[in-house]
């Protein structure tokens, strides 16, 4: 089978990595896969040197959208795909529009947010929705909440939970140790790690106050932060501010997600929104203590194997972390090991390929 993925771009993120995580599974299995962008640098790469990778370096203009429609066009003619699988907004609606124009055998269109954007961006998924074979997202509530705002017809939405390679993400005593040495931490210090963009849906503001309240009670902890964004300086003034600064790290963005998830005792989220949560199912595979905020998709995900509480709530926030530190080594490692098999049962990488495949091939 030819599937050509079509994404918006290939920075670092959830969706990112799942298109990259899903193109690898499917070149494994022999079946011939591209993946075109339409815009910003290719950060996060497939590893199969068999994956095409096409950056089309489109411009942010309605001429650029133009130039878009013409080479995604000329792509889908050159490739002949039987599948092609678009991904986040800009590039979903492109799809539809381009399928006007070519023949495209089977075209799936993913969100991977419960919040893509305002009301234009609703109305355009809802008129060009009989253009597409299939749309999804990736949880149940990500799709109710694509409902509630009209972007799609009751029912017509399915929801596809994005899967973790539970191979790479895995408890790893070894990385461990490396990474905490390397960042001169023992073992009698408590490290609480959050890995994401520094941007206003992670609600990193949020998280600082609620370390702050932390701290008052707990010094032999840090806070790592993973991730790089537009907000990182306020965030850095931000804990200095409030007197946080030297429990503080600003690591960066970071490959090796896995070791640094490792490396922590505890995980934590804290967005306002959030479509399926993909790094809390990764920590959640590395037998993580996981808190973590109900936005979205997320309490679908953790279950009843970590802390949920309200969002932009920095009190609630604070009071679950100091709960989580207070666990005994027994109590976290039990938590962690049921977080593990909730992952390997219902979100691994092979149980969404499958899923992905049964819709490509039109079984469901």
């Amino acid at each position: 089978m030819k599937v050509l993925f079509l994404i918006t771009g290939l920075g670092i993120g959830g969706a990112e990595r799942q298109v990259v995580d899903i193109a690898d599974a499917l070149s494994r299995q022999g079946h011939e896969v591209a993946i075109c962008y339409l815009t910003g640098p290719a950060l996060t790469i497939p590893n199969s040197k068999a994956i095409d990778i096409i950056g089309l370096q489109i411009k942010k203009s309605v001429s650029g959208f133009i130039k878009a429609y013409f080479d995604v066009r000329r792509i889908i003619r050159s490739f002949s795909p039987d599948v092609v699988h678009s991904h986040m907004f800009h590039a979903n609606i492109l799809a539809r529009l381009v399928r006007l124009s070519i023949r495209i055998p089977r075209l799936i269109c993913t969100a991977h947010n419960t919040n893509e954007g305002g009301k234009l961006r609703m109305f355009a998924y809802r008129a060009t929705a009989r253009l597409s074979d299939v749309t999804t997202n990736v949880s149940a509530e990500a799709v109710l909440a694509f409902e509630a705002k009209g972007a799609v017809a009751p029912g017509s939405m399915l929801a596809v939970s994005n899967g973790i390679d539970t191979e790479r993400f895995r408890s790893s005593v070894a990385a461990r140790r490396a990474l905490r040495s390397k960042n001169g931490v023992d073992e009698n210090t408590k490290i609480i790690v959050s890995i994401g963009r520094l941007v206003k849906q992670k609600d990193y503001f949020n998280l600082l106050r609620a370390y702050s309240f932390v701290l008052k009670n707990d010094i032999c902890t840090q806070l790592w932060i993973i991730g790089d964004g537009d907000l990182k300086s306020a965030l850095v003034r931000e804990s200095a501010k409030i007197g946080i600064s030297d429990h503080v790290h600003f690591f960066g963005i970071q490959r090796n997600v896995e070791d640094w998830l490792n490396a922590a005792d505890i995980f934590v989220l804290s967005s306002e929104w959030e479509g399926f949560g993909l790094v809390v199912a990764e920590a959640m595979a590395c037998e993580k203590v996981v808190v973590a905020t109900n936005a979205g998709g997320v309490s679908e995900v953790l279950g009843d194997t970590g802390f949920i509480v309200p969002i932009r709530d920095s009190i609630a926030l604070a009071e679950a972390l100091k709960k989580a530190l207070e666990l005994d080594p027994d109590e976290a490692r039990s938590l962690g090991k049921r977080a593990r098999e909730r992952v390997v049962e219902f979100y691994s990488l092979d149980r969404a390929v499958m899923r992905w495949l049964e819709i490509y091939k039109n079984r469901i």
